[in-house]
Parts: C-alpha cells; sequence; structure tokens
C-alpha cells in the first residue's frame, strides 16, 4: 500500500511530512491551496444555470487564510454563529456575501446578524415570530423540511422524519400568517437534506421537493437548495467520486425548467461545505508507542479525538498513510492495527483494526480527508493543545496559518 493520495497530488509540495513536523511540532494540520482551489472550481461550474451562488460552509473549516481563498475563487459564504460571521468579515466577505442560517437563537443574537446588515433564515414558527417581533418589516427567508433526509450517519441528517431542522411543510400557511402580521418579506427558502451524499439523485429528488414548495410563495428571490456533498473517504479501495458531471447537467436541468415557469429571475444557492475543504487537509501525527493487548496491536501517538474528532463522533473511516521515519526501515510487510491517541478516553480510536504497513516508534501517520470537520471540531480536552495549521502554497513553499496553542493559552480566561 503507497501513500497514494499524497504522492498523486504532490500534497506536501516542496517538503516532507517529516520536515513539516520537525519545523511545526506534532501534530500538525497541513492545507494545500491547489486542492482547495479545484475543488473550488468544480463547485462553482456545477451548474450552467446564470444565477447561480455557491455559499460555503464555514462550520467545515473557518481558518482565516483558507477562507481568502475560498473568497477569491468567487464562492460566497454561510455562517451560524455570530462568531462564524466575525471571521468571514475579517476574512474579506462582504455582509451581502453572507447568508446567515440560524438554529434556536437568542434575541440578542438576532439583534447581532441585522445590525451587519447580513440576510438570515429562520427554522422554526417561534423564530420567525421572535424576528418579527425584533425587526418589523424586515426581509428573512425561512428554513423548510422537505420531508427527506440523507447522510452517512443519523447525527448528520438534518431533514426528515427525525429531525430537529427546519419547518414542516404543512406549517407553510402559519409561516404567511406569521409574515403577515409583522409585515416580513419571505425573500428566499431554504433547506439541507443532510451530509456525505454519494448520488446526485437523491440531491436532486429534495431539489425538486423544496421548488415545489416554493411555488407556494410569491416573489422570492433565491431559492437554497443545500448541500451535503460527499467526497470518497475511502480512496485506497477505490471508492468513486461524486459523479459531477451528469450531476450538474441534471441539476440545470431542473432549475432552469422550474425558473422559466416561476419567473422574477430566480437565484439559486448551493452550500457545499466538505466537498471544498475535506481533501484538502491531511493531519500528521507521531508514533510514540506500539504494544499488544489480546489480539490487538495498538499504535499510540498524538492524535487524539481533541485533534480529530469525526471517527469517535460518527464512527467516521479515514484512510491513513504511514511515513517511516528513516527510508532504511520501509519494507513491504503489512500488520493489522488499531490506531489510538493519548486521551483517557476508550473512544479514543482513529482506525480499528486496520492493514497498514508496519509502524513502529517515530514513524509519522497522516490522516487523510482530515480538512473538514477537522480542526473546526478540535478541543482542549484533557488540556491538550490544540495543533498549529500549515498551508502548502500553489508554488510548494509553506507557511504557518495558526500557531500551535502554548499553555499559557490554557489560562487565558480564568480569573485569578
Amino acid at each position: 500500500m503507497d501513500n497514494y493520495f499524497t504522492e498523486k497530488t504532490n500534497f506536501y509540495g516542496n517538503t516532507t511530512p517529516q520536515e513539516l513536523i520537525e519545523i511545526y511540532g506534532s501534530p500538525l494540520y497541513v492545507y494545500n491551496e491547489s486542492i482547495l482551489r479545484q475543488r473550488c472550481r468544480e463547485m462553482t461550474s456545477l451548474v450552467s444555470y446564470p444565477h447561480v451562488t455557491v455559499n460555503y460552509s464555514s462550520k467545515a473549516n473557518s481558518n482565516l487564510e483558507l477562507l481568502k481563498i475560498i473568497r477569491e475563487e468567487g464562492l460566497h459564504a454561510d455562517a451560524i454563529s455570530p462568531g462564524e460571521v466575525y471571521v468571514l468579515l475579517k476574512a474579506g466577505y462582504k455582509p451581502n456575501e453572507i447568508f446567515y442560517i440560524s438554529n434556536n437563537i437568542s434575541k440578542d443574537e438576532m439583534l447581532y446578524v441585522i445590525d451587519q446588515g447580513i440576510l438570515m433564515s429562520v427554522d422554526s414558527l417561534a423564530q420567525l415570530k421572535q424576528f418579527g417581533e425584533i425587526n418589523p418589516g424586515g426581509s428573512v427567508a425561512v428554513r423548510l423540511n422537505p420531508g427527506i433526509g440523507v447522510g452517512h450517519h443519523k447525527k448528520v441528517i438534518t431533514a426528515g422524519e427525525e429531525t430537529k431542522f427546519g419547518i414542516n411543510l404543512e406549517y407553510i400557511p402559519q409561516i404567511k400568517d406569521i409574515a403577515k402580521k409583522y409585515n416580513l418579506n419571505i425573500v428566499g427558502i431554504n433547506h439541507h437534506l443532510g451530509s456525505l451524499f454519494m448520488d446526485g439523485d437523491i440531491f436532486i429528488e429534495g431539489a425538486k421537493l423544496l421548488l415545489s414548495a416554493a411555488e407556494q410563495f410569491s416573489n422570492l428571490e433565491f431559492i437554497d437548495i443545500g448541500g451535503g456533498f460527499g467526497i470518497p473517504y475511502r480512496k485506497q479501495e477505490g471508492e468513486p467520486r461524486l459523479e459531477l458531471k451528469e450531476f450538474g447537467n441534471k441539476l440545470t436541468q431542473v432549475l432552469k425548467k422550474w425558473a422559466n415557469n416561476y419567473g422574477n429571475n430566480i437565484k439559486f444557492k448551493i452550500e457545499p461545505g466538505r466537498y471544498i475543504v475535506a481533501e484538502c487537509g491531511v493531519v500528521l501525527g507521531t508514533v510514540h508507542a506500539k504494544k499488544q493487548n489480546n489480539q490487538t496491536t495498538y499504535i499510540g501517538g498524538d492524535l487524539g479525538f481533541n485533534v480529530l474528532a469525526r471517527p469517535m463522533l460518527y464512527d467516521s473511516y479515514h484512510d491513513i498513510e504511514v511515513y517511516k521515519k528513516s527510508l532504511s526501515n520501509n519494507n513491504e510487510s503489512y500488520e493489522k492495527v488499531t490506531i489510538v491517541g493519548n486521551i483517557c478516553e476508550s473512544g479514543d480510536i482513529i482506525a480499528k483494526d486496520r492493514l497498514l504497513p508496519t509502524i513502529e516508534e517515530g514513524d509519522i501517520l497522516g490522516v487523510m480527508d482530515a480538512g473538514a470537520y477537522g480542526y473546526s471540531m478540535s478541543s482542549n480536552y484533557n488540556n491538550r493543545l490544540r495543533p498549529a495549521e500549515v498551508l502548502i502554497k500553489s508554488d510548494g513553499s509553506h507557511m504557518l496559518i495558526r500557531r500551535r496553542d502554548t499553555l499559557d493559552d490554557l489560562m487565558r480566561n480564568f480569573i485569578i
């Protein structure tokens, strides 16, 4: 098993994982600018209908330098917290380039977004009423639940019968009543089926349901058909990519046909998050211990779930690449191992029963496709320090884009 992905993409540019760890420390998030830009361009060219905006879901990764690159590529942004708005504005986004997708927020948070001049969606009748009370006569979007959902894990399915998100379609009359009471202008509707679909047909089915619901509203300015575009996490097993050309053609036909009937030069938004950043990120860690417990060989290092939480949260699969400490040890043997971190929890497992090249202390592991929901979900659990982030630029050079935590950072907010 070779290091298929990073060798194929020249992921580390003019350097190596070993050199990066020596310079910046371990563990370490590494991002590749060329891959990031390529994924942005695949999304901006997905649909040929002229009035489509791609909104990057910044919750996936909100590193300032990555946001700047994403904006350079012409993507707008979704935000779900005041903190995300703040960082997006610092990255150069304008208020009219940000769509705030709220969920169970306070009046103060609503006022913050309104004061910034940012359009928001609300996802319950109660929140629509709250918006009307504090901003009568304002413009707002509503998040609908079309009745179907999709996702790689039940925790990331965001529509259908069992979800906290969106307003069920049977409540559209109540939406209109509240809007009338507070003189609100419903300018858009949105939905999101869930995360990580690899078959475009389910997305198109959901889009058709949302478009059908949109016909109950007059004078809409836009419809946000959501995202959840998946990436192949099992590249080493030959998992195919989401087929974009046929999917994009089908989606274009659906949107054009509906828009011609609705009129008003209706605009559409799509909101890929993971697809934009997942594959541009690898998290590197160092092996510190190897041991046998009963029938299991454990490879222990500094890649705890404080660094990458997805496997613990969602039983998520990530390909693993092995970078030998010494090239002289680069033999052809393999063994089945379980990769674990340094967190005091039995669930601190990155990869279970994985057949990998023989690993020894001092080797470096690369966890693939860690650019989405990697650093953004990292924490100081066990008072561990969050890693640094490094960008491999298009010219192959590397630059630090977020420093590693220090022990002083752990004390910053205490009142002594």
